[in-house]
């Protein structure tokens, strides 16, 4: 109700058609309740961002979607581009220079003053996906002689245009960092005691090279709502915040979940993703999860003579090859899952492939009994339908579970292993693919189980 209220506000300040009140009445609103505008009113975006302060404009243009944000800079005035632009975080405004095309991106630059344009080249320098794109030069940093009444002036001077406070950053004369001190520390110590007094020398830094992922694993482990990002020689470059965390974090978990279902990842919402662009990136995984499942057809071939022996052995064909596909999923996306969010490393594949036999073995029983006991109850209500070895099919069923299910659950659990031992990304071992695998394998497992029970009876 409170919302349609606001709507109804933003219509009639709208209709009325007096800019400054548009000013006025927008600026008094929160942001997220601004960008929410923007999207529910894609026609006047652009005047809606025109209309605030620039501030607020680059408050609000940083948590649009990037689809909003190239129309809005696409139609916006220049001079409004300009100040826009170099308003924005450089984080944020090198997240928004890597979705554009780089004679864009070129265009864009020139448009940021003297300073801005030095801190924009120097991130974009960074390879893509690495904390270099990610930190923002705007911190606080003080030395090591300097006095807590020296930090409380540096604060309250550079305060305001630093990205958070929160922590403190020391270097020495070499700018090399040396510790990070939480603010708290400062304003409850005497005023003429010095940073080298309160300093205890341990700090957590990330390297500007690393992968945004590690930076993710980084801050969940460590309760900091910011962290310091050095060079290799240890020089201060900048610093990451947590807001810009979340951000990958969601990313990235978009675009394993898209990966597991078997598709490449989106760069852009699905409903705006152009359908050709959509066409491309599903028909890749399309394609090679038929041609491996040609290769069940041909273990189906590779058994015919078995089949036409025990034409019986084809009813459960279907059942069979979906159990261990569908073992196979589950586990996949379990270990998927814990390492992404690094419960688990390639270090501790013994340890998942002890778990995994025994789950296999029990699951595989499970389903194993269930397959034989549907056997033995249909033969008492329907005795032709399996004929006179109908307690050897049981029986084949029931051991072929266990083995298919067991294979499945082993396979699903140790490919993303194996993919990220040798440095693919374990969501691209998708429950698609890990099902297509075990598909083929099951059949195997399956009539070989058959021969040995069934030879000299039906084979």
């Amino acid at each position: 109700m409170e919302y349609i209220n606001f709507r109804e506000q933003f219509e009639a300040t709208l209709q009325s058609g007096d800019k400054q009140r548009l000013c006025e009445f927008l600026d008094n609103q929160n942001i997220s309740d601004v960008a929410e505008l923007i999207d529910d009113y894609p026609d006047n975006e652009v005047l809606i961002i025109s209309s605030l302060s620039i501030h607020r404009a680059a408050s609000v243009f940083k948590i649009l979607e990037s689809s909003n944000q190239k129309r809005i800079i696409k139609n916006l005035s220049p001079q409004k581009t300009a100040a826009l632009l170099n308003e924005l975080p450089p984080d944020d405004r090198t997240d928004f220079f890597e979705e554009l095309p780089s004679n864009a991106v070129r265009e864009l630059i020139k448009l940021l003053n003297v300073e801005e344009r030095k801190v924009a080249l120097s991130l974009l320098g960074y390879p893509e996906n690495s904390v270099g794109r990610l930190m923002t030069p705007d911190y606080i940093y003080v030395y090591e002689n300097n006095t807590v009444a020296e930090v409380l002036e540096t604060i309250r001077r550079k305060g305001k245009n630093s990205e958070t406070i929160d922590v403190i950053y020391v270097i020495n004369k070499d700018g090399e960092l040396i510790d990070d001190i939480r603010i708290r520390e400062f304003l409850f110590a005497p005023p003429d005691k010095t940073v080298s007094d309160i300093m205890d020398g341990r700090y957590i830094a990330l390297n500007a090279y690393d992968d945004q992922e590690k930076a993710n694993e980084v801050f969940k482990m460590n309760n900091r709502v910011a962290l310091p990002v050095v060079s290799n020689s240890n020089k201060l470059l900048g610093i990451v915040t947590i807001d810009d965390i979340l951000w990958v974090a969601e990313e990235e978990f978009s675009e394993d979940i898209q990966k597991i279902g078997g598709t490449q990842a989106l760069d852009q919402p699905y409903l705006e993703t152009p359908l050709l662009r959509l066409f491309r990136k599903r028909i890749g995984w399309l394609v090679i999860l038929f041609l491996g499942e040609m290769l069940t057809a041909t273990a189906m071939a590779y058994f015919q003579d078995e089949i036409a022996k025990a034409v019986v052995l084809a009813l459960f064909v279907p059942l069979i090859i979906s159990s261990g596909g569908n073992s196979g999923s589950q586990a996949s996306t379990l270990i998927i899952q814990a390492m992404a969010v690094g419960e688990i490393t390639i270090l501790d594949w013994w340890r998942v492939l002890r778990r995994e036999i025994v789950s296999g073995l029990l699951l595989g029983a499970v389903l194993g009994l269930i397959g034989f006991f549907r056997i033995v109850v249909w033969h008492s209500i329907l005795p032709a339908l399996y004929g006179e070895h109908w307690m050897a099919v049981a029986l084949t069923v029931g051991f072929a579970l266990v083995g298919v299910v067991l294979w499945g659950t082993l396979s699903g659990s140790m490919l993303p292993i194996v993919l990220k031992k040798f440095g693919a990304d374990p969501a691209v071992s998708s429950a698609p693919f890990v099902a297509t695998l075990v598909d083929v394998t099951g059949l195997v497992i399956y009539f070989s189980v058959a021969f040995l029970i069934l030879k000299g009876k039906l084979l």
